[in-house]
């Protein structure tokens, strides 16, 4: 097994935005007599549309937001408390990395290119990074696989040579249906959510350097050949050896 690009998922794997927009509207859920949980909000994580926060709070107190002002709030607040995250582990090392190896490099979000850009940016990634695919290039987000699909059309590799590295389960399963190798690097918020099987799970991108995760991939499917079909995939924690 070889894999000749790489795939990132933005929020949660490469900055730590969703904790953030967790506590926002967190904060407005208590102005208002609610409760938002992460068993409610894990819904809206790696994608779009998956909760409407607005209808729940809604439905718990009767609260009519106007959404237009609360749009606004949330986005000023959301950028503002993002500038206080860094890189999470390990995102700056495998970037280098697959640029001295000559791999290709993507990302693949659901968020728009608005918010994406920027950041890419700010944290001096956009010249690490070759191709850059968000909700504005698709008609489905994850868990649709069309934005690994588009990434990988993009970077000029076959999806089965490529490895996506994903933190939340929304993306796993875009990944794997588009028939990538499927690393989790669970996180922040979805460090406590189950995960459907990917081919490695990793505490973060520090742990393997990209030549070891070859050697650890190309190992797993020597020993257990998998298929690209999505019912085949074979979970495999680092710590089984």
């Amino acid at each position: 097994m070889t894999f000749r690009a790489i795939v990132l998922d933005f929020d949660g794997l490469v900055i730590d935005s969703e904790t953030p927009l967790l506590e926002i509207w967190q904060e407005i859920y208590d102005q208002h007599g609610g409760s938002l949980t992460l068993e409610l909000w894990q819904h809206a994580l790696g994608t779009q549309h998956g909760f409407d926060p607005y209808a729940e709070l809604e439905r718990q107190t009767g609260a009519v937001l106007e959404r237009e002002r609360w749009v606004e709030h949330v986005r000023r607040e959301h950028w503002s408390r993002c500038r206080r995250e860094g890189l999470q582990p390990g995102v700056l090392a495998r970037l280098d990395e697959a640029r001295e190896l000559g791999l290709g490099a993507a990302v693949a979000s659901s968020s728009g290119r608005q918010w994406v850009l920027p950041w890419l940016e700010c944290h001096d990634l956009g010249a690490r990074v070759s191709v850059v695919c968000t909700r504005d290039d698709v008609t489905h987000v994850k868990p649709a696989p069309d934005l690994f699909l588009l990434a990988a059309e993009r970077l000029g590799v076959p999806p089965a040579e490529c490895v996506a590295f994903e933190d939340s389960p929304n993306g796993l399963v875009a990944a794997r249906a588009a028939g990538m190798w499927t690393v989790a690097v669970p996180r922040g918020l979805t460090r406590t959510l189950p995960f459907p099987e990917p081919d490695l799970i990793l505490a973060s991108l520090e742990e393997l350097t990209l030549a070891e995760l070859q050697t650890t991939l190309a190992r797993r499917a020597n020993h257990s050949p998998r298929s690209t079909s999505t019912g085949s995939v074979r979970m495999a924690r680092l710590a089984d050896g």
